[in-house]
């Protein structure tokens, strides 16, 4: 829809960014002191191009989008968005880029040894922007990248994990979603990249979701969640629980962290003082760390749909040696924003 009022999109705009201001403010903060580029594969989406407005606007990222030179600037046009190419923001053309050989010739010597071939690895590039987008990444020309709003996420996590692999000292990946409500901020992993983590896994979840939610300011307070209460089940769930919770008081004595527990004891510290008088957890917990997936996933869309006044953010994608987040398709504008966001200002903490 074609912007009739610029003044009044940027009063709007201006009303997004202090909704999200208890959460994004330090790192909309910490972004505009060093905006880095940021390469947006679904370049001709409506969303990613509005949400190239906002960054421009706000000052958050040099972006970099990659799609055909023409749609975009229809796109553009069609939308009302006063952004112009080569100026607020660079176009890396999917169909014609000269370093194309470059780049599928180093997808090819990554992939090589997985089955990959060099005709296979041409047609990927041609067909899928994430590649292009991770490759700059990993030549430098980018300082990190948003995928995802279109297409499936493990797909797009796939080409991220094979052409990254994960950071220093850190066997696994995992995504965290946020939900702002008014009640306060809340954050659930592992919602997207393992179906059942092992004890190891969950517990190096654990140090990344805690690690993460420092940076947005906020002192983490940890939860483990189970169908069993500190003890109460000795089925191989709750035992990997309770096997987590060592490990992580093992590697972070100082992290606020107890379980396992129901959910209802992680979020009311009454009732958990009911069960358990002596738990280190004190207050409400604000980052719940669910047995698998699927518990992950259907606890974070219970309380996204349930709130119609909570805002979210995510998935941020923890462990990979860039950095790097994958989004899902019902991504807003507003959360495309945000995770660049956050992307710069992992950006400007990565090694040289």
């Amino acid at each position: 829809r074609p912007i009739a009022d610029f003044d009044v999109y940027i009063d709007k705009l201006t009303e997004f960014v202090y909704k999200t201001n208890l959460f994004m403010k330090p790192i909309f903060s910490q972004a505009r002191k060093a905006p880095k580029r940021v390469v947006l594969p679904e370049g001709e989406e409506a969303r990613v191009l509005h949400a190239t407005q906002e960054l421009v606007t706000l000052g958050l990222a040099k972006p970099i989008l990659i799609g055909r030179p023409n749609v975009i600037e229809m796109r553009i046009q069609k939308l009302g968005l006063q952004i112009k190419a080569g100026v607020d923001f660079e176009i890396v053309n999917n169909e014609s880029d000269p370093r194309f050989k470059e780049y599928w010739t180093e997808y090819f010597q990554i992939m090589k040894r997985r089955g990959v071939t060099q005709e296979q690895a041409q047609r990927a590039l041609i067909s899928n922007p994430t590649v292009i987008g991770a490759i700059m990444v990993q030549r430098g020309e980018a300082d990190a990248m948003i995928c995802g709003t279109v297409g499936d996420y493990h797909e797009h996590f796939s080409v991220v994990k094979n052409v990254f692999g994960y950071r220093d000292g850190v066997h696994t990946a995992g995504a965290m979603n946020a939900l702002l409500l008014p009640s306060g901020n809340t954050f659930i992993a592992d919602t997207y990249v393992n179906d059942e983590p092992d004890a190891e896994e969950l517990a190096e979840i654990t140090l990344m979701a805690a690690e993460t939610v420092r940076r947005f300011g906020i002192e983490p307070r940890v939860a483990l969640l189970s169908h069993s209460n500190f003890g109460s089940s000795d089925c191989p769930s709750s035992s990997k629980m309770r096997q987590a919770l060592e490990l992580v008081r093992e590697r972070a004595p100082e992290l606020m962290i107890d379980g396992e527990m129901h959910g209802d004891a992680a979020l009311v510290e009454a009732i958990r003082n009911d069960r358990m008088p002596d738990s280190s957890l004190k207050g409400s917990a604000n980052i719940l760390v669910m047995p698998n997936m699927e518990a992950a996933r259907i606890s974070y869309n219970l309380l996204r749909v349930s709130s119609s006044e909570g805002v979210t953010v995510g998935p941020v994608l923890m462990g990979v040696a860039k950095p790097v987040h994958v989004l899902t398709p019902i991504a807003s504008v507003r959360r495309i924003v945000n995770m660049v966001a956050l992307a710069v200002v992992e950006a400007q903490t990565q090694p040289l």
